[in-house]
């Protein structure tokens, strides 16, 4: 058995943020089956209850549809087709997204600069963080 993390630390900063995923449906979108299945397994440890994974735009679209989506993971590339759409829909919608890419972020276009882009291998911290910690106001 570990020793407790410490308040404050960055082990407990990353801790809080999985916290935030717990109870969560999350949509995966990738079209490579090991990332996709490594992401669903980890996920599915910290309670997200993992739509798809998925690998076409058109697949992702259909799960948006459907309803109960509390956010998603967006590979930019599937199998030679962008995600854009999907995300396009997702922003419509305001359900929050991040990008996870392997490519070169300068291809995500100037309308999502909002948006994370995590650089594969992607860190589950940094995704919950983007999707589901509170944004500080500016005053």
């Amino acid at each position: 058995m570990g020793l407790p993390v410490r308040p404050g630390t960055p082990e407990a900063i990353v801790t809080d943020h999985l916290k935030l995923l717990a109870g969560k449906r999350i949509l995966i979108v990738e079209d490579e089956y090991l990332v996709a299945d490594e992401a669903r397994r980890s996920l599915n440890k910290l309670g997200v209850q993992v739509v798809g994974p998925v690998s076409t735009v058109a697949d992702g679209i259909d799960l948006v549809h459907a309803g109960g989506i509390d956010a998603a993971i967006l590979d930019v590339q599937l199998d030679g087709e962008v995600v854009f759409p999907l995300a396009d829909l997702l922003q419509e919608l305001s359900i929050p997204f991040v990008f996870a890419t392997g490519v070169d972020p300068s291809i995500i276009v100037g309308h999502y600069s909002g948006y994370v882009i995590c650089e594969k291998p992607v860190h589950l911290d940094l995704i919950a963080k983007a999707l589901f910690a509170p944004v500080p106001c500016d005053r």
